[in-house]
């Protein structure tokens, strides 16, 4: 009797211990799924050329590389009228970059270009010199330098061809320098707004209560379901640098609605861990039919001087239908068991979109469903 004791004692201690690594292993940090209002990317573009391709840029129709290339050369002091220039070798082309918060002056960054004209391909080429402008049309960045497209394009003179990837976009990594910082004063602030990725309350309130319980302060409130305020304490204000990188590091169990999002174009379903089924009995079958044609050739009777030799088409039509048994769900299935009755029919994934809607028309099922 006592040692059957001992043992559930043993076998609670070993729960009660195992408990918070399982609450730690689904909890989230909080730099992972929110953001801090005024340390978002901005977005920066810019037009120019790409120089030095192997024949495969923009033809003669394209006027506007055209120009663009005159008015370059009339910059360096170079008159060429427009009709003699041929550019074969010269791409136009759009250069876009992310600009993080807090970039300063010689801050290199990543840049793509992409081709605006008929050019088949950017291979080999080199972007010139291309200033980057915000939203406020001031420049904040210059780009410049050779591109890589990860790939390649060749054709021979019948029109037949090989390509891998996408040769008329690519990437200068580091190509960009930034010149101008953004206007913003951070360590001003006296209160922090925090963004949650995927709004809700739940999450909201878990979130103020975590940073709180890690401070060891009252200063967090959930706003509503995507904005939690945070207040900045008397010793932390001027300088949020370590305040930030404490409220990085707090770790929440995001909630989230029950939702099944399906993709019919491939067959995907996504069923989330709180997808609930109320009692209902799904049944699946599949009907098959297979038609098959032949051709018979007809012929008279030997030496009969009556008839033709006629061909005749024969059809044989089979129609089969999978047997699909009755299962039985009962009310509250939890995901596994959603899962393994649906595999008891013997659904495919492409079955479980059809079986799925009928359900939730039935109003059997406690989830958002979603097709993309």
């Amino acid at each position: 009797m006592r040692q059957a004791i001992v043992a559930k004692i043993l076998i609670l201690m070993v729960v009660f211990l195992a408990w918070p690594l399982d609450e730690k292993a689904a909890a989230t940090r909080l730099k992972d799924m929110a953001s801090v209002y005024g340390t978002r990317d901005n977005q920066i573009i810019g037009y120019s050329l790409v120089v030095g391709l192997n024949g495969s840029g923009d033809g003669n129709n394209t006027k506007f590389t055209v120009q663009t290339l005159v008015n370059m050369l009339e910059r360096l002091g170079i008159h060429v009228p427009p009709d003699q220039v041929k550019v074969k070798n010269v791409a136009a082309v759009m250069v876009t970059a992310n600009f993080p918060a807090f970039a300063r002056p010689g801050t290199k960054l990543d840049v793509t270009v992409s081709s605006l004209g008929d050019a088949t391909s950017l291979q080999g080429g080199t972007l010139l010199l291309t200033p980057l402008r915000g939203v406020d049309t001031q420049v904040y960045a210059v780009a410049q330098g050779p591109i890589t497209i990860g790939g390649f394009s060749a054709s021979g003179a019948s029109g037949s061809g090989v390509q891998k990837n996408h040769p008329t976009a690519g990437r200068i990594p580091e190509g960009a320098i930034v010149e101008r910082e953004l206007p913003g004063r951070f360590n001003d602030q006296n209160n922090l707004v925090i963004n949650l990725y995927h709004p809700d309350f739940t999450t909201a309130i878990r979130t103020a209560a975590a940073i709180n319980q890690g401070l060891q302060q009252e200063l967090a409130t959930a706003v509503d379901a995507a904005t939690v305020k945070v207040a900045v304490p008397e010793g932390a204000r001027g300088n949020l640098v370590e305040l930030m990188a404490r409220l990085e590091q707090v770790e929440i169990t995001p909630d989230a609605k029950a939702k099944v999002i399906l993709e019919e174009r491939t067959g995907t379903v996504v069923m989330g861990e709180n997808v609930r089924i109320s009692t209902v009995a799904v049944a699946h079958g599949n009907l098959s039919i297979q038609i098959k044609e032949t051709e018979n050739v007809s012929q008279p009777a030997p030496f009969s001087n009556r008839g033709h030799t006629v061909v005749t088409p024969e059809s044989d039509v089979q129609a089969t239908e999978g047997a699909g048994g009755l299962v039985l769900v009962q009310q509250g299935a939890s995901l596994g068991d959603v899962v393994r009755a649906l595999n008891a029919v013997g659904a495919t994934p492409r079955d479980l979109i059809s079986i799925l809607q009928a359900v939730k028309a039935a109003g059997a099922l406690q989830a958002d469903l979603e097709v993309i």
